[in-house]
């Protein structure tokens, strides 16, 4: 198992856009579980060679004695949770850019030091993609140039730097979600965008932050996204004996383009 800080690197041979899917709090196993529509999406994102998904934890529902969730609301045990999202994402393993673990799969590590993500990463044979944390991705579009018959530099290559990490509390409003994820974003140099979930609130803001070139005696400032995303659940459950509110479910597609550095994010 990795490290969190150990950067995930990715090449892309494209010089067209590439779309990227933010999966978050899927929670499979759970009653208020959208299966037709995750089930449909799993077969949706094949068909443009062009767009990759991100798993970004409580990819399953993963309910314990011990838990908020009850164990006899729950739809699947466990074990088959595990079972059923790997047989789903064995199609997509392509599409697999990296994952991290939830609070959900958190409940059975601090109980037996079993983490569902890290075993459906295994069983894809993903591991080197998976992060306990949060996950530092590279992703660099485009074919490298030769020149005279050697290799050139890859300077001139579009290259994105991502931070993904499933996220925590936050709060009932929006407000408190974006203001806890816009401040550890302060604290990332040279990120491009912070994608989190676990609010089950989608929502993209724009930041930026003040940057010294000393090099160039330069004093500029440089925008960085913050991505929070879906749920796959519907309303009810522990939401509703919470009050909790209901939630929206706008998907998010990161759009990143393969002709010059520029990041979209289409809701």
């Amino acid at each position: 198992m990795l490290g969190d800080f150990e950067l995930i690197t990715h090449t892309i041979p494209t010089q067209d856009d590439i779309r990227i899917y933010p999966i978050f709090d899927v929670h499979l196993g759970a009653a208020e579980h959208m299966e037709r529509a995750w089930s449909q999406f799993c077969i949706d994102i094949l068909e443009d060679p062009h767009d990759y998904i991100i798993l970004g934890g409580d990819l399953c529902n993963n309910a314990t004695k011990n838990s908020v969730s009850s164990v006899y609301e729950e739809v699947l045990r466990p074990r088959d949770q595990k079972r059923v999202m790997t047989e789903m994402l064995t199609p997509l393993r392509e599409r697999i850019l990296c994952a991290v673990t939830g609070n959900h799969e958190r409940r059975s590590m601090r109980d037996v030091d079993s983490d569902i993500t890290y075993d459906i990463m295994c069983k894809l044979d993903l591991e080197h993609l998976y992060r306990t944390n949060m996950a530092f991705m590279k992703i660099q579009l485009g074919k490298q140039r030769t020149s005279g018959g050697s290799r050139s530099d890859a300077d001139g290559r579009p290259a994105y730097v991502l931070c993904v990490t499933h996220g925590a509390g936050g709060g009932m409003l929006t407000g408190g979600s974006v203001n806890r994820n816009e401040r550890f974003g302060y604290v990332l140099d040279g990120v491009d965008a912070i994608i989190t979930g676990h609010t089950h609130k989608p929502w993209v803001t724009q930041p930026s932050k003040i940057v010294v070139d000393k090099h160039n005696n330069r004093v500029t400032t440089k925008p960085f996204k913050v991505i929070s995303a879906s749920s796959w659940l519907n309303y009810g459950g522990y939401a509703a004996q919470k009050m909790l509110l209901p939630p929206s479910h706008i998907k998010q597609i990161m759009v990143l383009s393969g002709h010059g550095k520029e990041i979209k994010v289409v809701m």
